[in-house]
C-alpha cells in the first residue's frame, strides 16, 4: 500500500508550542532573563499616596541622598514630549506635573545602582498635595457632572418608540466588574543605549511599534533611533498594548541621561496599582418584546470607568456597543457609551476588548424575557438568533457567514442539555439547601480592529543558502502560540518540516510599523504576511527552475521535504543551494491589509468586522443557598475556529480563555476604598481562579465541520479572544440556581462578578 509522506508541522496539523519544553522546563528566556552588561542602573517609580489633588511642592533631597542613588528624574528632565499616550490625544503624561488624578499616578524615577536601592529611595520623597474631591465610580462620576474621557459613540437602526410599543418592555441596569490582567510576568523594559541618539529596549509589549514611536517622542528623537525587541512575553491579555509605553519611556530616558544600560521593573503591588485594567461598566438595558420572547426593541446605555486619561477607552468602549447584539437580531435599536472620566488608573485592553461586557448584557435581557415569560432562556435564545428575523447588526453589518443554529443545535445535543436541565428542575423542585443551575449560552464576536488601519501586517522570510529558514514578523508571542502557527504556514509553504524554519525575536529593525498583537488578528494578519512573503520567494523559484531546466510552471512541484523539476528531484536544501548559486533572491518582505472592511464612526455604520467566530457553551452549577459558595460541576463547549491551523493550541486557548473568563464572571474583582485607592493590588487580595475552580467535568470541542467562508490564512479563525464569554454559561446557571428559591418567579438581576457574597445577597433578597 503506498505511503503517503507528510511534512513534519504543517498547518492543520497539532504541533506543540515552539517555547512549551522551555516553558516548563524554566529555560525560556524573557526580558529580565538577558544577562545585564556592566554598570547597568535601575529605575523605580515613585507614584502619589492621593487620589486627586494639585501638587504644591515634590521634595527630592532625601531620595537623591539614599545609598545607591545616581538621580532622579521628573517632567522637566524630559527632552521631548511629556506624554505617552497611544491615541494622541496628549493626555497621559510620563510624570505627573501640577495634577494628581489618581492614587499610584508616577511622579517621578529613581535611578540608582540596584532595584531594591531605587525601590527604597522612592519611599523617601516627601510630595505636598492639596487633596480635591475624587470619584471613582462610574455612577457617582456622572452624578458628578465628571466628563467623557472621549467622544461617546451611538449605533442606531430602525425606529425605537416604535418597536416599543410591543406587548411586554423591561427596564434594568447591570454593574459589570473589571478585571485585573494578572500576567505571571509583569512591566519590564531594559534599555541600552548605543551612540548618538540610538537606544535599544527590551521589553514585553504587545506592541513594539507603538512603544518605539512613544520612546521617540519622549526622547525628541526620530523612531528610527529607537529599536524595540521583544522575542516572548509571560502573559499580556492586552495589558501590555499600551501600558508597557510608560516603562519604555522611563528606562530610555535613564539610560540616555546616565549613558548607561537601565533596567525597571515594578513589583506586583505598583503593577497593579499603576497599570490599567478591564473596564468596569454600568449598563442600563430597556428591551421590549412580544409574546413569542421575540425582540423588538433594544435601547442601552453602557457607561464605562475608563479611568484618568483617554487610553484605549474611545475603541473599547466602542467596542462594548459592536457586541451589545452578541447572536441576536435588533429590529429596532439605539445603543450609546459614556465612556466616563474616573479618579482611578487609565483602563485599558483587555482580551475581548469590551466585546465581553456587551456580550454579557445581551446574555442579560434573553434572561429577563425568560423569566418573565416562564421560558427556558434557551428558546428565548433560539427565537431572537440572527437569521430567524432578521441579519443586519446595529452598526449596518449584515451578517453573512450565520452558523449558530447549527453549532448550538450540535452543542444541544452533544451536552444533553434537555435531559440535564430536566434533571436541575427537578433536583431544585425537592427544596433543600443545594440547589442546582444549568444554561446554554452563544457567542457571535467580530474579527478585526475596529480601527480599519491597524488591520495590516509584514514579515520578513529569509531562506538560506543551506536551505534553512528564518521566519520574522510584526506578531509579539506572550504564550499564544503564534510563532508556532505562522511556522506552519512558512513550512506548508515551502513543503518542509517544521524543524527546519527558525523564528527570531520581534524587532522594529526588521519588520516596521507593525500593529499591535490584538483584536484576535495575530495569526490572520502575521500569517498572511509571512505567506506572502513565502509566494514571492517560490514564484522567483519557479520562474529560474523554468528556465534553467526547459520546464513549464506546471512541472515545478514543492513536495515534501524536496523539489521537482520536470524528471529530476532535488532534495530542499540542494535546490535551494543550486538557487543560490544561480544568484535567485531567497528572501522577501511580505505584507498583508485585511480586505473589504470599512467604518464611518460618526455615521455609526459599516463594515468593520472582517468575518465573526461563534461559540457555544453549557453550565452546570451548585451552590449552596445557606453561604452563596458554589462549584462549577460540569461545562462543554463547542466553539468555531474555522479550519484549525493547529487543533492542539486551538483547544489550549479555548480552555484557557473559558477559565479566565469564569474568573472575570466570578471570583476576580476589583475594589477600592473611600481614599481611592485600590486594595486588592496583589494575588493575596484578588483572587484570579485556582484549579479547584475549575469545572469538574470540563468538556471543549472545536466544531470541526467549519471552514470561513472569507480568504482568511487556511480558512482558519480567530481564537484568541471569542472562548472568553464562554463562560457567561456560568453566570447565567448561578442566576438560574439563585432564582429557583422562589421558584423562577423573577430574573435574579446579579452583578457581575457574581461572588459568593453577591449570590448569598441575591438569594436572600428573593426570599424576603
Amino acid at each position: 500500500m503506498k505511503q503517503t509522506v507528510e511534512i513534519k508541522g504543517a498547518a492543520h496539523q497539532d504541533l506543540q508550542h515552539d517555547s512549551a519544553v522551555k516553558h516548563v522546563s524554566g529555560r525560556a528566556e524573557y526580558c529580565d532573563d538577558i544577562a545585564e552588561p556592566a554598570g547597568t542602573l535601575h529605575a523605580y517609580l515613585g507614584t502619589s499616596n492621593v487620589a486627586h489633588g494639585r501638587i504644591s511642592s515634590i521634595g527630592l533631597s532625601k531620595v537623591k541622598e539614599a545609598p545607591g542613588v545616581l538621580g532622579v528624574l521628573v517632567a522637566a528632565d524630559i527632552p521631548g514630549e511629556n506624554d505617552v499616550s497611544p491615541t494622541g490625544r496628549h493626555d497621559e503624561p510620563v510624570f505627573a506635573t501640577d495634577t494628581i488624578e489618581f492614587w499610584g499616578q508616577p511622579i517621578f524615577a529613581v535611578v540608582a545602582e540596584s532595584r531594591d536601592a531605587a525601590r527604597r529611595a522612592a519611599e523617601l520623597a516627601k510630595v505636598e498635595v492639596e487633596e480635591l474631591p475624587h470619584h471613582v465610580d462610574v455612577a457617582e462620576a456622572m452624578a458628578a457632572g465628571y466628563p467623557h474621557i472621549t467622544e461617546p459613540l451611538k449605533l442606531e437602526r430602525g425606529d425605537l418608540a416604535e418597536g416599543q410599543t410591543a406587548a411586554h418592555r423591561i427596564a434594568g441596569q447591570m454593574r459589570i466588574g473589571g478585571q485585573d490582567h494578572m500576567y505571571l510576568e509583569g512591566h519590564i523594559a531594559f534599555a541600552i543605549p548605543g551612540e548618538d541618539d540610538d537606544v535599544v529596549v527590551h521589553c514585553s509589549t504587545q506592541h513594539p511599534s507603538e512603544a518605539q514611536h512613544m520612546v521617540a517622542h519622549v526622547l525628541g528623537v526620530p523612531s528610527n533611533a529607537v529599536v524595540v525587541n521583544v522575542r516572548r512575553m509571560g502573559g499580556g491579555f492586552g495589558g501590555k498594548e499600551s501600558q508597557m509605553n510608560l516603562f519604555c519611556a522611563v528606562a530610555a530616558l535613564a539610560a540616555k541621561t546616565w549613558n548607561r544600560p537601565v533596567k525597571i521593573r515594578p513589583d506586583r503591588d505598583q503593577d497593579m496599582e499603576s497599570t490599567g485594567k478591564r473596564h468596569d461598566f454600568v449598563v442600563d438595558y430597556d428591551v421590549a418584546f412580544d409574546d413569542a420572547g421575540r425582540i423588538q426593541a433594544v435601547e442601552g446605555q453602557f457607561a464605562a470607568r475608563c479611568g484618568w486619561s483617554s487610553d484605549l477607552s474611545g475603541p473599547v468602549t466602542d467596542r462594548a456597543l459592536f457586541h451589545a447584539d452578541n447572536a441576536y437580531f435588533y429590529p429596532h435599536v439605539r445603543l450609546t457609551s459614556r465612556p466616563m472620566k474616573t479618579n482611578t488608573v487609565s483602563n485599558t485592553a483587555f482580551r475581548g476588548f469590551g466585546g465581553p461586557q456587551g456580550v454579557v448584557a445581551a446574555e442579560r435581557m434573553i434572561e429577563e424575557i425568560a423569566y418573565e415569560l416562564g421560558r427556558d432562556p434557551l428558546e428565548i435564545r433560539k427565537a431572537n438568533f440572527y437569521g430567524v428575523q432578521g441579519d443586519v447588526t446595529p452598526y449596518h453589518q449584515e451578517v453573512e457567514d450565520n452558523i449558530l443554529a447549527r453549532l448550538v443545535d450540535d452543542l444541544e445535543a452533544r451536552s444533553d442539555y434537555q435531559a440535564r436541565r430536566k434533571a436541575v428542575l427537578a433536583h431544585n423542585a425537592k427544596g433543600g439547601i443545594i440547589r442546582k443551575g444549568i444554561s446554554l449560552t452563544p457567542v457571535k464576536f467580530g474579527i478585526s480592529f475596529t480601527a480599519t488601519w491597524f488591520n495590516q501586517a509584514g514579515a520578513l522570510v529569509h531562506v538560506y543558502n543551506d536551505g534553512s529558514i528564518m521566519l520574522n514578523h510584526g506578531g509579539t508571542e506572550m504564550g499564544q502560540g503564534l510563532h508556532t502557527k505562522v511556522a506552519q504556514v512558512v513550512a506548508e509553504a515551502f513543503q518542509v518540516d517544521v524543524t527546519r524554519i527558525k523564528i527570531t525575536k520581534t524587532t522594529t529593525e526588521k519588520v516596521p510599523n507593525t500593529s499591535a498583537t490584538a483584536a484576535s488578528s495575530g495569526t490572520d494578519l502575521n500569517g498572511m504576511a509571512a505567506l506572502n512573503a513565502c509566494d514571492q520567494i517560490k514564484e522567483r523559484l519557479v520562474a529560474w527552475a523554468c528556465e534553467e531546466w526547459g520546464v513549464s510552471e506546471g512541472d515545478v512541484a514543492f513536495l515534501p521535504n524536496q523539489v521537482v523539476v520536470g524528471s529530476e528531484s532535488f532534495a530542499f536544501g540542494d535546490f535551494i543551494k543550486r538557487a543560490y548559486m544561480a544568484r535567485v533572491q531567497l528572501w522577501a518582505a511580505g505584507f498583508y491589509k485585511t480586505p473589504d472592511i470599512h467604518w464611518d464612526r460618526a455615521r455609526g455604520q459599516g463594515r468593520p468586522f472582517y468575518y465573526y467566530a461563534y461559540g457555544a457553551a453549557v453550565g452546570e452549577v451548585s451552590v449552596d443557598t445557606l453561604t452563596g459558595e458554589y462549584t462549577v460541576d460540569r461545562a462543554d463547549v463547542l466553539h468555531d475556529v474555522g479550519r484549525s491551523l493547529n487543533p492542539v493550541l486551538d483547544v489550549g486557548q479555548v480552555e484557557g480563555a473559558f477559565v479566565q473568563g469564569l474568573g472575570w464572571l466570578t471570583t476576580e474583582e476589583l475594589w477600592w476604598d473611600d481614599d481611592g485607592r485600590l486594595r486588592t493590588h496583589a494575588p493575596s487580595t484578588y483572587k484570579i481562579p485556582l484549579a479547584s475552580d475549575i469545572p469538574r467535568i470540563f468538556n471543549v470541542e472545536l466544531a470541526d465541520w467549519s471552514e470561513n467562508r472569507e480568504l482568511t490564512i487556511k480558512r482558519s479563525k480567530a481564537v484568541g479572544e471569542p472562548p472568553f464569554m464562554l463562560p457567561i454559561c456560568v453566570f447565567e446557571a448561578l442566576g438560574m440556581a439563585v432564582a429557583s428559591v422562589k421558584d423562577y418567579a423573577e430574573c435574579p438581576r446579579l452583578d457581575a462578578p457574581a461572588t459568593p457574597e453577591r449570590v448569598l445577597m441575591a438569594i436572600e433578597r428573593l426570599r424576603r
